[in-house]
């Protein structure tokens, strides 16, 4: 068999284990969010397309994770396969270099990184902008009558409800406190009774609240500053109606929203960066320009005390106490003391302005740089994310001749945990970098260097038969 007649074998031995783990993980990612998020998305009335809407909108974010775990589990199981059947040790007695065999799979990695890198940059900020656009919606949706007994619940407009007791055989309540909102048409009010019921009114979008044995207690105000007025009722029987239709889900333009780093480009993010860097040397300047309007000058040696200040005070005649001979030029140069007391004062104030200008500047740098901090994080996520389907192709190939195991549940497992090592690095690497502790290429490179380090070792392990130590020795 040719050289190239095993290069295209190993290149279809690819497909099935790959489609096969993209399919696997993509199932087990959507579960994974149904799960989290399945309590927020039942009981909101939202119509079937919405909560797929909500779904598709996820799968963008899983396939930049499931992508290169696929690649590592399929390149693992082609290359262990290859090993296993003995076909790796016929072609070295050939003479062909194991790196002969990983070069064409390599290849079409580098294409998938590539196609990766323009999804991640392009389709994902979309996809992940309007999934938050979505849940903002869903949120703001108002929450079904799911009353709970001793937790006050506010989804009902204009009302907070609590319930000391619930009966699970009916809609009885039990020990009811209403708390009413003021309005241009009612009193802000408390309205409690011993029980009540809840009823759906037929042919109608509307569900009446009947509470009985109570009382209705309306805040009319103040009569005097200390003595507010209270009006106090009480009732066999006392009705409210709720509008159904506030608590409909309604969807908004999403364009109307404020994006963040994770739904924007990476071409967004560095003029965002760029914007704030520009901002930073603004401040800058404008922080050297600060000085007090007024300068108390201390007298310089060899210059007469007669020396006029740099900036004057406007006379104000306070009295006509003589004034008091002091370090600084200026106030000895005011007529009395009175004066020199007021320009102490403004000088005070003045100084405490700057201080105080000066820490907002600082704070809002602070705050900028850590912004860019974020935006330089999440453009290196973009980039090391898709290489990771080159990197993992010069781990997995080595890695799986060596292991000379083609069994698909032990690289799974496998592929698991060196990806799970590679997420980690990925994540602590971006809170890192988010804080300033370590550099954002440092953060978002660091797993995808170990990775491709160990690969390079494994690739001269298998090409030379010899060990990494032997590496070190020559």
């Amino acid at each position: 068999m040719s050289l190239n007649a095993i290069q295209w074998d190993l290149i279809r031995r690819h497909v099935g284990p790959f489609v096969f783990c993209l399919t696997t993980i993509l199932f087990l990612l959507v579960m994974q969010f149904l799960i989290l998020y399945l309590d927020k998305i039942v009981g909101k009335g939202l119509e079937t397309g919405v909560i797929l809407e909500l779904i598709l909108t996820q799968v963008p974010a899983m396939l930049v994770l499931a992508v290169p775990m696929s690649v590592l589990v399929a390149t693992l199981i082609a290359y262990g396969r290859f090993a296993e059947q003995n076909e790796l040790t016929a072609v070295k007695a050939a003479g062909v270099s194991p790196w002969k065999l990983i070069q064409p799979v390599f290849a079409i990695a580098v294409g998938v990184s590539l196609i990766m890198a323009w999804f991640g940059n392009w389709v994902l900020p979309e996809a992940n902008f309007r999934s938050k656009s979505l849940f903002i919606d869903i949120r703001m949706a108002k929450p079904g009558f799911d009353l709970k007994a001793n937790t006050f619940y506010d989804g009902m407009s204009g009302y907070t409800f609590l319930v000391r007791r619930l009966s699970a055989e009916s809609d009885t309540l039990h020990e009811v406190t209403l708390f009413q909102d003021p309005t241009e048409n009612r009193e802000q009010a408390v309205i409690s009774a011993d029980w009540g019921l809840l009823t759906t009114i037929a042919g109608s979008s509307l569900l009446q609240l009947s509470l009985y044995d109570g009382s209705v207690m309306r805040y009319l105000g103040h009569r005097t500053e200390t003595d507010p007025r209270v009006e106090e009722t009480q009732f066999r029987e006392y009705r409210i109606r709720f509008d159904l239709r506030d608590l409909s889900f309604s969807r908004t333009n999403p364009d109307l929203r404020q994006r963040d780093d994770r739904t924007m480009s990476a071409q967004a993010m560095s003029a965002v960066r760029d914007s704030l860097r520009r901002i930073i040397a603004e401040d800058r300047d404008y922080q050297f320009s600060l000085q007090p309007m007024l300068v108390l000058q201390k007298p310089m040696p060899g210059l007469p005390d007669t020396v006029s200040p740099t900036y004057t005070l406007e006379r104000r005649v306070y009295g006509t106490d003589p004034p008091r001979q002091t370090a600084f030029v200026s106030l000895n140069r005011l007529q009395n003391v009175q004066e020199q007391r007021y320009a102490i004062q403004q000088a005070s104030y003045m100084i405490h302005d700057a201080e105080a200008n000066l820490e907002s500047i600082r704070s809002s740098t602070q705050w900028r740089i850590e912004r860019m901090a974020q935006f330089m994080v999440e453009i290196h996520k973009k980039l090391a994310l898709p290489v990771a389907c080159a990197v993992f192709v010069i781990l997995g190939a080595p890695l799986g001749m060596l292991i000379r195991k083609g069994n698909l549940g032990f690289h799974t497992v496998l592929s698991a945990i060196l990806f799970t090592f590679y997420w980690i690095s990925i994540i602590q690497g971006e809170k890192l970098g988010d804080r300033l502790i370590v550099p954002p290429v440092i953060g978002m490179w660091f797993g995808n260097v170990v990775m491709l380090a160990l690969g390079m070792v494994l690739l001269y392990r298998l090409s030379t038969e010899r060990r990494a130590k032997d590496l070190i020795r020559a």
